[in-house]
């Protein structure tokens, strides 16, 4: 659906022309994986697929919400009632960016919005965050907010851990407000410096897939907040403020120091490695060496799967049969516990691989997974 349709549905449901139509895409994470909330490194780029939101302004206290994606009329809620876990609806995310920006102090007096997207919701992708970053952008430019792209972004964050109760870190949201199209985005998430990188694979004869396994998941439920408190048990016991202060040289030092806290030594090891595994990515990708970073990203499969423990069957699936079947290097994307691989390829092996991978799905019994291309596309933006 395009901007003219999601107008055309504005006014259908609501009676009157919207202010604007804006977007903000779905991410694939190339490298990076559970670093950002302990202040380490990651390297997102934005996707084509993107939620869309007509919007216009309100003085009455009211916020009016309607996605074509959900079953359902238009829900009303009213500003002075928004309040942090209220909602377990989808409703919850773009009413959680209001809370917060208005927790923030900022003039927001109410919204129509209608919204669609083309993210696919529960496959690692950020669907959430492109949900959040589009109504995020909408109500800046119409309320002359004059908040920044990184400013958007934390704001969204706190709206997903305070309001929706999901304990993410902050490359979901700063990769959809601000990805540029071609780049891959190299994200410090302590000072929140940012470092475009040139990503044409198309131009180097490779695609980069992401293969949809189809197994949903959510942040919210234990397991994540689980590997979060690990993490921070792990500083806490190392005497840093964040894991991204342990030395990558100094890592088998520091896992001698934790003694038998098995668990928090395999979180610790992941996080420290798979930061070093983001710089290398950048080394290689400014040096002109595409290709050698799909060993890295196998490397880094390895790491989510036997350290981290976020994989699942499916995801390992993918990888364990692209590789076989030729690939360049695959790993899982995103937070983990289903959702989606991503597969670096030669050009013409795609069609051999995405065929290898949909027969060992068959085999195994499972549902058929989604393969697509992902092109380095644009962040957020006004549509008109």
């Amino acid at each position: 659906m395009g901007a003219q349709e999601v107008r055309e549905a504005f006014v259908e449901l609501y009676g009157a022309e919207p202010e604007g139509v804006w977007a903000a895409p779905g991410r694939v994470n190339l490298i990076g994986e559970h670093t950002d909330y302990n202040d380490g490194f990651v390297m997102p780029f934005a996707l084509p697929h993107q939620a869309l939101a007509a919007v216009s302004r309100r003085a009455d206290g009211v916020l009016r919400l309607h996605s074509s994606d959900i079953e359902g009329g238009v829900a009303e809620l009213r500003l002075d009632d928004l309040a942090p876990e209220s909602d377990d609806d989808w409703t919850a995310y773009p009413a959680g960016v209001v809370w917060a920006l208005r927790e923030a102090g900022h003039p927001v007096t109410g919204a129509d919005i209608h919204l669609t997207s083309t993210v696919p919701t529960g496959a690692g992708l950020s669907s959430s965050a492109a949900l959040e970053v589009v109504v995020a952008l909408a109500l800046n430019d119409l309320y002359d907010l004059g908040l920044q792209r990184w400013q958007l972004a934390r704001l969204c964050q706190r709206a997903e851990n305070v309001y929706v109760g999901a304990p993410t870190g902050i490359m979901d949201q700063t990769a959809s407000a601000c990805c540029e199209s071609g780049h891959a985005l190299f994200l410090d998430t302590r000072d929140l410096s940012q470092k475009q990188i040139p990503l044409d694979l198309a131009a180097e004869g490779m695609r980069l897939l992401v293969v949809d396994t189809q197994v949903k998941h959510a942040h919210s439920n234990g397991e994540y907040g689980k590997r979060r408190a690990g993490c921070e048990k792990g500083a806490a016991l190392l005497g840093v403020d964040a894991l991204r202060d342990v030395p990558y040289a100094g890592l088998d030092a520091a896992l001698a120091r934790l003694g038998d806290e098995e668990e928090v030594r395999r979180l610790v090891r992941h996080v420290v490695t798979e930061d070093e595994r983001v710089e290398r990515t950048v080394r290689l990708l400014e040096s002109g060496d595409t290709r050698a970073i799909g060993p890295v990203l196998t490397e880094g499969h390895a790491s989510l799967r036997d350290d981290f423990r976020v994989s699942c069957p499916e995801l390992d699936l993918v990888v364990d049969t692209a590789v076989a079947a030729g690939a360049l290097g695959a790993r899982m994307t995103g937070g983990g516990f289903g959702g989606s691989a991503i597969v670096l390829a030669d050009a013409t092996d795609v069609d051999t691989l995405t065929k290898a991978i949909e027969e060992a799905f068959a085999a195994a019994g499972h549902p058929a997974p989604r393969v697509f291309e992902a092109v380095p596309s644009a962040g957020a933006r006004r549509l008109g």
